[in-house]
């Protein structure tokens, strides 16, 4: 099963959970988000990454320069440890992570939820990438990704028992997008995945693929 079989699967379960009211406000939600451009916004392919530092679940400094040093990367944004969409795409990222591995590269989340919260995430999914904390979506920001909650999304939070604000320790916090990146060695984008609707995620095997073409060629034995 795809990861977005697995998104199909749950978003079916989910909507019948919630008021009708609000699945329409979040679906007239996701298409403001569509229509004020921030996808058209957000960086490319061919654009160079931002030279990112932030801290990981254990509160570590990690840097992208650091990471790319050891290889190309993907990088993919998720919401919070309160987003069951963002929860589905990590794990299947870990059942890929020998496979990213294998090619030289690696993976990496953002968030912009607390290092605490990044420990849940982490240990909650039984992660065994890095999980860094984005404090005031400064990164996401950097990147084109970041766009005002829609107070859809606060109110359907709140009614599965999660405060985002809480979770990313600061008030009227913005989110990121559902994007995901993979990030050439020069910190050139290779792939640029950008969705209006965080329901829709790349696949990770697609990512893996990118990854796989930036693999440097075999040498050829010289007879």
């Amino acid at each position: 099963m795809t990861l977005n079989d697995e998104i199909a699967a749950f978003t079916a379960q989910v909507v019948g959970r919630l008021p009708a009211e609000l699945a329409a406000d979040i679906e007239r939600s996701i298409e403001a988000v569509r229509a004020s451009g921030a996808v058209e916004r957000a960086m490319g392919v061919g654009d160079l990454a931002p030279p990112f530092v932030l801290p990981n679940a254990e509160g570590r400094p990690v840097a992208l320069r650091e990471m790319l040093r050891r290889g190309p990367l993907i990088v993919t944004f998720y919401r919070g440890v309160w987003c069951p969409y963002c929860n589905l795409e990590l794990r299947a990222y870990q059942r890929l992570l020998p496979e990213i591995r294998a090619t030289g590269g690696d993976v990496v989340a953002i968030s912009p939820q607390t290092p605490d919260n990044s420990v849940r995430t982490a240990s909650g999914a039984g992660l065994g990438f890095e999980v860094l904390s984005d404090h005031g979506n400064g990164v996401a920001s950097e990147f084109g990704v970041a766009y005002p909650t829609p107070d859809a999304i606060r109110r359907t939070t709140a009614l599965f028992g999660a405060d985002i604000d809480a979770v990313n320790g600061v008030a009227g916090s913005d989110l990121p997008l559902s994007a995901t990146y993979v990030i050439d060695s020069d910190r050139r984008i290779a792939l640029a995945s950008v969705e209006a609707d965080f329901r829709v995620r790349l696949e990770p095997t697609e990512a893996l693929a990118a990854l796989k073409a930036l693999a440097p060629a075999p040498a050829i034995a010289q007879g």
